[in-house]
């Protein structure tokens, strides 16, 4: 058995349809149904129902496909953690959500930049979910989300739970007081939840917290992302609930007050592929960690090294 097999199968399982599958793998039909034929015959078991439409798997392909996806996600990972350490030019392509930029991460970048002057760093404002698409591509190293999610091929470290406050207009009725707001005081309120698109996203976690509070919100408008939640709570359209940190904007027609419910946190995670131990992702999450001390940040130090 080789590594195409597992590549030939994989796509015929997720395409469910042999000429979709050979186009994706840029082949004719018939050579694809012929290794599909020989890997049945290497592994003496069907993996695909005979004439089934559409294609489904046997019991034993399902569980082949379940084992065959974090083998192929491996083989990228090697693939591109040797081109890394391979090249003279060290680099490190870092993805992030656009509200952890109004938070700790450019410090955190400078004083990776300041102890590490030979690495080339760039960065990249991406959701959570293309930040985990563009880690598997090896398009970026590392990914600073807020979106929890199972991925085998990934690997995430919490760097932090932040809490999670309400922007409103200065004018509004719960604008001013003492201590913070509850959502149960949100749900005759318009709620600006970002991004729009892709989903999940924060907006999803937004809502979530409703749900589990077993609260419901009001009128919900979806935007495309945080600056225009921003503009249009400037605007007096609505509120919105953004991490603490976005209050460092600064905008002259937004004010902030804490949420007290116990779910108004967001995570900040630190994303990986799996397998990847190099010395740029044990530094950069040095000086994380370095930040997070000098401001004290409550956090729980976790290191890239296999346990032992």
């Amino acid at each position: 058995m080789e590594l195409r097999h597992l590549r030939y199968f994989v796509a015929v399982a997720e395409e469910r349809n042999f000429t979709r599958a050979a186009a994706r793998l840029h082949i004719a039909q018939p050579p694809l149904s012929r290794q599909m034929q020989q890997l049945e015959e290497i592994l003496g078991v069907a993996l695909i129902e005979k004439g089934s439409r559409p294609l489904r798997l046997t019991e034993a392909g399902e569980f082949f496909l379940a084992h065959a996806r974090p083998l192929l996600d491996q083989v990228r990972d090697l693939q591109a953690m040797t081109q890394r350490v391979g090249k003279l030019e060290r680099t490190l392509s870092i993805g992030f959500v656009a509200s952890t930029l109004y938070g700790e991460l450019p410090d955190i970048v400078h004083r990776f930049c300041e102890r590490h002057p030979e690495v080339d760093v760039t960065l990249h404002e991406m959701t959570t979910v293309q930040q985990l698409k563009a880690l598997k591509e090896g398009r970026i190293d590392v990914g600073f989300g807020r979106l929890k999610s199972e991925d085998p091929s990934i690997r995430r470290i919490l760097l932090r739970e932040e809490r999670l406050v309400v922007a409103l207009p200065p004018g509004h009725r719960l604008a001013k007081g003492e201590g913070g707001l509850r959502l149960t005081e949100l749900v005759h309120e318009t709620l600006l939840v970002y991004p729009k698109a892709p989903r999940p996203s924060f907006a999803d976690q937004v809502l979530a917290m409703f749900s589990e509070g077993n609260v419901t919100p009001g009128p919900v408008t979806e935007v495309r992302e945080l600056q225009i939640s921003m503009g249009l709570v400037a605007a007096g359209q609505g509120v919105s609930i953004v991490p603490e940190s976005v209050q460092a904007m600064h905008h002259r027609n937004v004010v902030y007050r804490k949420l007290d419910d116990k779910h108004a946190f967001s995570p900040i995670l630190f994303s990986m592929r799996h397998m990847d131990r190099s010395p740029e992702l044990e530094n950069l999450l040095a000086a994380v960690y370095s930040i997070y001390d000098e401001h004290g940040i409550a956090h729980v130090k976790e290191s890239l090294s296999p346990s032992r």
